[in-house]
């Protein structure tokens, strides 16, 4: 578990990037961590990893405190920067030299994804494009099967078919005992992918819960023409007429649309978190 309790970052004294922040990140879940730019979901996640440390409040990560980088703490998290550097050695070498800092990686778990990639591990990363790259690092990253895996915009770069496959792997890999966070701005690459939701704006939590509650809680619609205002919690106009969110009063669960969510919370989460957070029953 990830326990963060009131929680405070600045750069300088006039640059707080938040403060009194509280969230959990439970093992069994994949976290979508959104945002717009600036809304704090890097500076959060650099003091998850130890990269940053807190001005204020705490941070734990299964116990252990990450600023101070123990060896038992680094063993069980990776972390996947949206901006990174490979050595330049054959996939091959990279794998021999990095696979021991990580007690659970699996050799023939990675062997798979290459093959799924289509790359060559005898090939030298400089002879690499950027996505392909990005494939070989995120196949690093799941193969190491740590209790922890932080990803911070995992599908660029990618091309369609292999953000299918990124997300297949995902799935495939995914184990009960751990913690997946991603970060993403594109939104829709999450849809089929994560069960839990948490979006940042201003450095502030606005919305923290899983998936199924809010599949249970709002109904999403697309209509032709625009829907009675006084039913609409939210509601903004789409390519193929207008897409809508309601309070879901029927005893079923439907579609989750992230994208709409997502900003019909940036602009007013009021009435979202009101259904949301409203006692069941």
């Amino acid at each position: 578990m990830i326990d963060i309790n009131t929680l405070g970052y600045r750069y300088s004294k006039k640059t707080q990037i938040f403060s009194d922040l509280n969230v959990t990140f439970s093992p069994g879940n994949i976290y979508g961590l959104l945002g717009k730019n600036g809304a704090g979901k890097s500076t959060l996640i650099k003091n998850m990893t130890g990269m940053l440390f807190p001005t204020e409040g705490s941070c734990e990560v299964f116990g252990a405190t990450p600023k101070k980088r123990d060896v038992h703490f680094l063993k069980d998290l990776f972390f996947v920067p949206e901006e990174y550097y490979l050595p330049n050695v054959t996939i091959q070498e990279l794998v021999k030299i990095y696979k021991n800092f990580y007690p659970h990686f699996d050799c023939n778990q990675f062997d798979t994804y290459t093959k799924e990639f289509k790359i060559d591990p005898r090939t030298k990363t400089s002879q690499l494009s950027l996505g392909q790259k990005k494939k070989i690092l995120l196949g690093f990253a799941l193969s190491a099967n740590t209790k922890v895996l932080i990803m911070d915009e995992p599908t660029n770069g990618l091309d369609i078919p292999s953000k299918i496959t990124f997300r297949n792997m995902i799935k495939d890999s995914f184990k009960k005992d751990r913690i997946v966070i991603i970060t993403s701005h594109q939104v829709r690459d999450l849809d089929e992918l994560i069960n839990a939701i948490i979006i940042m704006d201003q450095g502030q939590i606005l919305l923290d819960h899983d998936k199924e509650h809010i599949a249970h809680r709002l109904h999403f619609e697309l209509s032709d023409t625009p829907e009675n205002e006084s039913q609409v919690i939210y509601q903004e106009k789409v390519s193929t007429g207008f897409a809508s969110i309601k309070e879901n009063t029927a005893n079923t669960t439907g579609y989750v649309d992230i994208e709409l969510l997502f900003n019909a919370v940036l602009a007013d989460h009021s009435n979202i978190t009101a259904v949301l957070n409203h006692p069941s029953g």
